[in-house]
């Protein structure tokens, strides 16, 4: 792997970090893994590290004209505090399903947006998988999409672990390029 360590401000680096361990929070709570531990048990560290910490740290992007991480980390500091003050709420499952959709449609739009940052489009890659998993499970009553949403919350909330330490610690954060016409051999 390259050592490509370059690629990481401040307000990249911790809004990374808010959104991984919101997302593994969440992620294992939904997938129950850990006996005691259900969604609900996310909904403070996700009001508050998701959604307002992740939100702020948006702005200071936007202050450093970083429209791109500026963008991701508002738009899901808005997500989280939204889910976090409704949650327990009287709220129907299309429409908790809907909201996951149109979340959903964000994060892809953030996964597209990401061209150049493979550990960016991993993280909000996985995280429109894991709102589309959620989001239809919602719409059928499906416990098992359920936890496979959760699970890939889980893998999207490790991805942005890792984008943000891997910068800190001065680990690898590209995939080495081969050289056109290498490793390619002739069938002869």
């Amino acid at each position: 792997m390259d050592n490509d360590v370059s690629a990481g401000s401040t307000t990249s680096i911790v809004g990374r970090l808010a959104l991984g361990i919101t997302l593994l929070a969440f992620g294992l709570g939904t997938t129950k893994v850990i006996d005691g531990v259900t969604t609900a048990d996310a909904v403070s560290l996700a009001h508050y590290v998701g959604g307002v910490a992740l939100f702020l740290v948006g702005l200071l992007a936007f202050r450093d004209r970083d429209t791109a991480t500026g963008t991701a980390f508002s738009a899901l500091g808005a997500l989280w505090f939204t889910w976090a003050v409704t949650a327990g709420g009287q709220v129907s499952d299309n429409a908790a399903g809907l909201f996951l959709l149109l979340f959903a449609l964000v994060a892809l739009s953030l996964a597209l947006g990401a061209a150049g940052d493979v550990l960016g489009q991993g993280t909000y890659g996985l995280l429109c998988v894991s709102l589309v998993l959620l989001a239809v499970a919602r719409f059928a009553g499906n416990d098992a999409l359920g936890k496979a949403g959760g699970w890939c919350a889980v893998a999207a909330g490790a991805v942005a672990w890792y984008a943000a330490t891997a910068v800190l610690a001065k680990w690898p954060t590209s995939l080495p390029r081969r050289a056109a016409g290498r490793g390619v051999t002739a069938a002869g």
